[in-house]
């Protein structure tokens, strides 16, 4: 899905195909995992492309209405991530010392999903699953906590 045409997806959603939405739309289909918009707003400065946070967020709002970027609010973290919205049902792995947030394409539940469905005859419409732990880099830094 990396290959879906933006520019045209922009129109087709009434929204105007301006440089910052452009940038932001690519710096996000770049990134090969979410990120927040500080880090878009960091990535924007160094392309020279002049922005504020409160525009970031701004058009992120729009392009999470649009549905061209999914919104990722991460249990116990004060940020809000967002990635190209590439059409795939995912889950996550959050690392609670770095707070790196990784996709898993596969899906553990859907045969979960189907089982429950039968046995309570209960209509699932979706389900969300972020995995916490801690990545192989925090796990060599000694980042481990007990409490967590």
């Amino acid at each position: 899905m990396q290959n879906r045409n933006y520019n045209e997806e922009l129109k087709k959603s009434g929204l105007k195909n301006t440089k910052q939405r452009a940038a932001i739309l690519e710096i996000l289909k770049k990134s090969d995992r979410p990120i927040t918009a500080e880090q878009v707003y960091i990535e924007l400065k160094a392309e020279n492309i002049p922005a504020n946070l409160s525009t970031i967020y701004r058009n992120f709002s729009f392009l999470c209405e649009k549905e061209l970027v999914n919104k990722l609010a991460i249990t116990g973290e004060n940020s809000t991530f967002y990635e190209i919205n590439q059409l795939l049902h995912r889950h996550y792995l959050v690392c609670l010392g770095c707070k790196k947030v990784l996709a898993i394409d596969d899906c553990p539940l859907e045969r979960y999903e189907a089982l429950l469905a039968e046995e309570t005859n209960f209509v699932i419409t979706g389900h969300k699953l972020d995995i916490y732990g801690y990545c192989a880099e925090c796990q060599k830094k000694g980042c481990l906590r007990a409490d967590k």
